[in-house]
């Protein structure tokens, strides 16, 4: 069974055909024909490389739609991977994505991606993103540790590489886990009820694949991508809505995120920033609890408190509970050591109506934190 992840490799022998910025729609036909939006911030890439079969797209300056494509792949591998992306496939980059970046330093805790898409009535194809991750700071070529595949959605009989590993509660959903290895590890996280859109941090469903043991934090995240790779048919998939942000400065204008520092509570021997990535209705938080004291704190809790009635939906990193206004978040197996001068991170997906406040009063194991 040839499945959904070999979709880049068909990329490998073909050169890019790169177009100009696009300021009003583009449309893409060419094969491996690609293009970027918003001053740069992305490239949109037609990308048919399992398919002889015309495909065309729409680009506009939020992601692009799917206007041709006569595929008609009965068996193996998929047509195309039709995608938007910020950082670097095969030596065509983004600009002002940070990327590559180690796994291992902080400023992967707070990249954040969302995305909204339509899908058609007909048709074979799966809906993903794909985000890639290399043993070195590649920018160009095949990329050899992991591929981290989230799956929205999809129709007919295609499945991921591998075999089903388990599943995960991941970014307010609940995900049957594939892995399998096609020269790399590919980790595929597959949602058990449809969405046509998500907001998460690209952290949520690394700590999965590294708990697992099938990536390491010593590898670099090189790009994130969101499209679909169509088996038969394809016309009328269209990502609406793209977002890429790292350390709070987002790539995107829809939706738009807020970051700002979180209300100490004066001294103690913790410091806690609080950044938010927000949409109507919902968003998702990112906390980062640094241990300043001269030991270490092996086993955390953290504390605090919603202004506005917020409620969370999902949670990463951490095990969550909420009561009230009132939240507590506990390490879990892999994360409860805190050396002096390092940080633990986690997140958490909420909603909110009215007004989406800070949260307040941080504490690490019932010590007021600073921020």
């Amino acid at each position: 069974m040839i499945t959904a992840s070999l979709a880049m490799l068909g990329s490998v022998a073909a050169s890019l055909v790169v177009g100009q910025a696009a300021h009003a729609d583009t449309t893409i036909c060419e094969k491996y024909g690609s293009t970027t939006i918003q001053g740069g911030k992305y490239v949109v890439m037609n990308n048919v490389w399992g398919s002889s079969a015309p495909q065309c797209i729409n680009v506009t300056n939020t992601g692009f739609t799917v206007t041709q494509a006569g595929h008609n792949n009965t068996g193996g591998t998929p047509a195309a991977y039709p995608a938007i992306y910020a950082g670097c496939h095969y030596a065509n980059c983004s600009s002002g994505s940070g990327l590559p970046l180690q796994a291992s330093n902080s400023q992967f805790n707070t990249v954040q991606t969302s995305v909204s898409m339509s899908y058609p009535g007909s048709g074979v194809y799966d809906a993903a993103y794909d985000i890639w991750f290399d043993p070195t700071p590649r920018k160009d070529g095949q990329n050899t540790g992991a591929e981290i595949m989230v799956w929205l959605n999809h129709t007919g009989s295609v499945q991921p590489v591998g075999s089903r590993v388990g599943t995960a509660n991941i970014a307010g959903g609940t995900w049957d886990v594939w892995e399998g290895n096609i020269g790399w590890n590919v980790i595929s996280y597959v949602r058990t009820s449809p969405t046509n859109s998500i907001s998460f941090a690209v952290r949520s469903f690394y700590d999965d694949a590294v708990n697992r043991g099938y990536a390491q934090r010593s590898w670099y995240l090189t790009s994130v991508q969101a499209g679909f790779e169509p088996w038969i048919g394809g016309t009328g998939l269209a990502v609406n809505n793209f977002s890429y942000s790292i350390g709070g400065v987002v790539q995107s204008p829809s939706p738009t995120p807020t970051v700002s520092p979180t209300q100490g509570n004066g001294g103690g021997a913790c410091r806690v920033s609080y950044s938010k990535n927000e949409w109507q209705g919902g968003f998702t938080g990112n906390v980062t609890v640094t241990n300043t004291s001269s030991s270490a704190v092996n086993g955390w809790n953290v504390g605090f408190t919603f202004p506005n009635g917020q409620k969370i939906t999902g949670y990463w990193s951490a095990d969550i509970t909420q009561s009230g206004s009132s939240v507590t978040a506990k390490n879990l197996s892999y994360n409860g050591s805190i050396p002096a001068g390092g940080n633990v991170s986690f997140g958490f997906q909420g909603t909110w109506s009215g007004s989406n406040g800070n949260p307040t009063g941080f504490t690490l194991n019932g010590t007021p934190c600073s921020s």
